[in-house]
């Protein structure tokens, strides 16, 4: 079988991580591969874009106050959409910091205010902690909580891997009981959607692209193996019609249940725009320093989720 399609600077950067001999994250403490994916997301991803505004902040949450990052490129605003983040990492990484690269450019380049969520995070809080959390801070926003400083007239939830699950987890939630302001489009990066091993884009890309069917079993151990879960295993809920815009990558072991998701959010009537990082790994929207290409994938992928709300 021929090899599949790899950019020359994904090539490059798998190449200095096999030759580099550093173990895998899941062979790490969890403490310490926290702090190692920390250092990753500062050195791969460019630098941030100053903004008007960066802000932290809490709201209430089932598990005690939830952090949360505010960030505007403009100094004031009256009323509008947000954009609700979140980071991925297989719940158990990431943080404020780890994609705030990130969350500038998405303030930025879609001139919205961006809410990023600090999500409590396995293996010390299972599953259900990050869902719970993640409805919670939504249900907060669509409530039009006065320390945000403006009025909400509509949501786009958004993520990236684990981030993506969430953002799409929240709009099913959401569409099963509305808040106050609607959810008007999910935004889901290469997101992981507790669809299991059985695809033959896990079978190909298990190990050697990144993401490894090792490490995503780890995850899983970590968050108690919730399969079956509605809020874990997201083709089991119901479908809501919120539009949805996936970007899958090529050789990303997650590439194929992203696609049937997106097929199964189609049979049941919502608009989908499926994109396609052809030759890419999983994770690269906050590695775009280590993946220079990436910078043209996230770009298009907001100019894309802009049609769907604009």
């Amino acid at each position: 079988m021929p090899k599949p399609f790899m950019r020359a600077d994904v090539a490059a950067f798998l190449d200095v991580g096999a030759a580099a001999g550093t173990p895998p994250i899941n062979a790490l403490p969890v403490a310490m591969a926290r702090e190692a994916i920390r250092e990753a997301g500062r050195t791969g991803d460019i630098d941030p874009v100053s903004l008007a505004v960066v802000r932290d902040l809490t709201c209430p949450g089932p598990g005690g106050p939830i952090g949360l990052r505010f960030y505007d490129r403009r100094p004031v605003r009256d009323q509008g959409l947000l954009i609700l983040y979140f980071h991925g990492g297989g719940f158990v990484f990431g943080d404020l910091e780890s994609h705030d690269s990130f969350c500038r450019t998405l303030a930025d380049l879609c001139d919205l205010p961006v809410l990023a969520v600090d999500y409590r995070l396995a293996p010390e809080h299972p599953f259900p902690a990050f869902v719970d959390d993640a409805e919670a801070v939504a249900r907060w926003v669509a409530g039009q909580p006065v320390g945000l400083g403006l009025a909400i007239t509509g949501m786009v939830t958004c993520g990236d891997s684990a981030g993506g699950h969430l953002a799409v987890m929240v709009a099913q939630r959401l569409g099963q009981v509305p808040g106050k302001v609607p959810v008007l489009a999910q935004w889901a990066l290469y997101p992981f959607l507790g669809g299991g091993y059985d695809w033959d884009s896990m079978h190909a890309f298990a190990d050697g692209y990144m993401l490894s069917s090792a490490v995503m079993q780890w995850f899983d151990d970590l968050c108690g193996n919730p399969y079956g879960e509605p809020r874990y295993t997201l083709a089991l809920a119901p479908i809501p019609q919120t539009p949805l815009l996936m970007l899958t990558a090529g050789l990303d072991p997650l590439r194929d249940q992203g696609l049937a998701y997106a097929d199964k959010a189609k049979a049941a009537g919502a608009q989908v725009v499926h994109m396609e990082a052809e030759g890419m790994i999983h994770g690269f929207a906050n590695m775009r320093r280590a993946l220079p290409s990436a910078v043209q994938d996230v770009d298009n992928f907001l100019r894309v989720g802009l049609a769907l709300i604009l």
